[in-house]
């Protein structure tokens, strides 16, 4: 069988197809070299910081582990889990309060509130996917955790996006965009699920309030796009899979190969 070499201009065609945002020129560029957090200009404060969230953190996964063990016998504490997590929320929203430019207490706190309600979070009266400890939540309450972990993931994201594509980021800011932007996206992915045969009920001057189930597709698609950039790579891989377009460029592509494919196998 005889191999093609693919040209880098071919190579950046293939990568445009998993992710329709795909630039060359924009390519993330990881310095390890550079402060955590770009927001911090005192290391002392930014550790300190640091350590009480690695403590709340630390205080669910203990929570998620002992709670695992009673679960392989058939048996959970899960009002003890749900209010573990709601403690996890509201320190973290303390923290917050304190120091509102630390985008990774706003990270984690959206991925709590994740936990407790799922990613149906945006649809009225639907089934709490089997992720959601809460499996019965009323709308009030679902609206206002929508609103704050939505809000969350926006604010890590303006707060560490660099100003311009050349700019080098940290390890950690890639990890936290990284996050951010993939979290968002499972939330838009969910709700383009199931809008069509639910009822969409996003918080009062949302923008999403205004949206198709095509702008949830293609939004849900540009921030698995922005997840897989910052290093995510099954972000990168659901970033083709939710995309309308990059669909329809996929199944062209695989169209064409079977037409042409023995062509390259002589």
């Amino acid at each position: 069988m005889a191999y093609v070499s693919l040209s880098t201009r071919d190579l950046n065609v293939l990568e445009k197809i998993q992710d329709p945002e795909y630039d060359p020129a924009r390519i993330v560029q990881v310095d390890m070299s550079l402060p955590k957090d770009p927001n911090f200009k005192d290391q002392a404060v930014y550790d300190k910081v640091a350590q009480l969230e690695r403590e709340i953190i630390l205080s669910i996964q203990q929570l998620e582990l002992a709670n695992a063990m009673p679960a392989a016998h058939g048996t959970t504490d899960v009002e003890g889990t749900i209010q573990g997590y709601r403690n996890c929320i509201t320190q973290l929203g303390s923290l917050i309060q304190e120091y509102p430019g630390y985008a990774s207490a706003h990270n984690n706190r959206a991925q709590a509130i994740r936990r407790l309600v799922g990613d149906s979070m945006l649809i009225s009266g639907s089934q709490q996917l089997s992720q959601a400890l809460i499996r019965d939540i009323d709308d009030a309450e679902r609206l206002q955790m929508a609103e704050t972990a939505l809000s969350d993931l926006d604010r890590a994201i303006s707060l560490l996006t660099p100003t311009t594509p050349q700019t080098r980021v940290s390890q950690n800011v890639a990890r936290t965009l990284s996050n951010a932007h993939t979290q968002r996206a499972a939330i838009y992915h969910m709700t383009s699920k199931l809008m069509e045969s639910n009822t969409l009920a996003v918080p009062q001057g949302r923008r999403e309030g205004s949206w198709s189930k095509l702008d949830f597709e293609e939004n849900a698609s540009r921030d698995f796009a922005m997840g897989g950039r910052y290093g995510n790579e099954i972000a990168k891989a659901l970033a083709v899979s939710t995309n309308p377009t990059a669909k329809l460029c996929g199944q062209m592509v695989r169209e064409a190969l079977k037409e042409y494919g023995p062509a390259y196998s002589a």
